[in-house]
């Protein structure tokens, strides 16, 4: 069974030979631990991949986004960095008046001009799973562009501007997932972080009023294709867990022991959860042992014949024996 076909078998809940691997290693882990993180990939190579995008037309940007300074975005947005290998912070919000401030925006068309043919090849070259390089994010992209308060206060006010303004960027991302849609990838991916620690950040009736439409319009535009769409959130979502099962989610990648494997137990076969281990606490404060039986207790709860992509992120603080320990767990689980 190739790479592939495993990762369709997870997600299909159709036994696959074992659990798809998918290390997502920051670039803090790679500047602080560059050996460990390549004999991980050594060891555990993933069964999912990037497709390529090459850009006859490159967007404007300045500086590095995972160094410290300052780096600009191809919207326009301005990042502070105060730390090497993660990502900064907008401070200063460009839409500041939703009458005079949105034609500043450079919505980034140089993304459309990426080679379909050099994704396609790729695509026939590989048996592994390859998603999309491109990710739809409107409520994170509207917080960079806005200002994360202000933007609170947009939604909870229904303001015109913002609404006018989250229709023209909903279109946008409609018309690049399009684009990748119509290649050879088998997956489309989108984002949104909804989560605090303990809840959801805006009330469950303002998400499905105004964000589930546009979710639901990516799954449809995906399995309308053929592909199958892929999703991350941080935080505690399990308000909207049942939401982004209905629209049509067929991947989530979420904090699953900010939430814990006992709640998610109810939605085990309807939707494969993408990992991930504890990085907030386990990664870098647990033991291997640790690691271990969180990884026992993850399948025990969320296995259903597939269903579960052995997913981590190699973050800040990390250590690389608790990434491998999760690995090593994953790799030994029979069903």
């Amino acid at each position: 069974m190739n790479s592939r076909e495993r990762m369709l078998r997870t997600l299909e809940f159709n036994h696959p030979d074992r659990v798809p691997r998918d290390l997502w290693a920051l670039p803090w882990a790679d500047m602080n631990h560059p050996e460990e993180v390549a004999a991980l990939r050594r060891d555990f190579p993933g069964d999912m991949v990037g497709a390529p995008a090459i850009l006859s037309k490159i967007p404007k940007t300045e500086g590095d986004p995972h160094l410290k300074g300052t780096y600009q975005d191809e919207w326009g947005c301005v990042f502070i960095n105060i730390q090497d290998g993660v990502i900064g912070e907008v401070k200063e919000p460009i839409i500041k008046d939703w009458e005079s401030d949105v034609e500043k925006i450079h919505f980034p068309r140089e993304w459309f001009t990426f080679d379909r043919q050099a994704v396609n090849d790729f695509c026939r070259s590989s048996d592994l799973f390859v998603r999309a390089s491109c990710c739809p994010r409107p409520f994170e992209q509207l917080q960079f562009l806005r200002g994360t308060e202000n933007l609170y206060m947009d939604i909870a006010t229904r303001d015109p501007g913002f609404m006018a303004f989250l229709n023209r960027i909903h279109e946008f991302y409609l018309e690049l997932l399009e684009e990748w849609a119509r290649t050879e990838v088998d997956g489309l991916f989108i984002m949104d972080d909804w989560g605090a620690q303990s809840s959801l950040l805006i009330s469950p009736k303002a998400w499905r009023d105004i964000f589930k439409p546009l979710y639901r319009d990516y799954a449809q535009l995906a399995h309308e294709h053929g592909k199958k769409l892929f999703m991350h959130s941080d935080g505690y979502i399990l308000a909207i867990y049942p939401d982004l099962i209905e629209v049509g989610i067929d991947a989530l990648n979420s904090q699953v022991f900010c939430m814990g494997p006992e709640a998610l137990e109810q939605f085990r076969g309807k939707i494969t959860f993408w990992g991930e281990m504890d990085r907030q606490h386990l990664l870098p404060n647990g033991t291997p042992e640790e690691v271990h039986a969180a990884v026992k207790r993850f399948m025990d709860h969320l296995y259903s014949d597939g269903g579960v992509i052995a997913q981590l992120e190699f973050g800040l603080l990390s250590r690389p024996e608790n990434a491998r320990a999760a690995f090593e767990a994953w790799d030994q689980f029979k069903a």
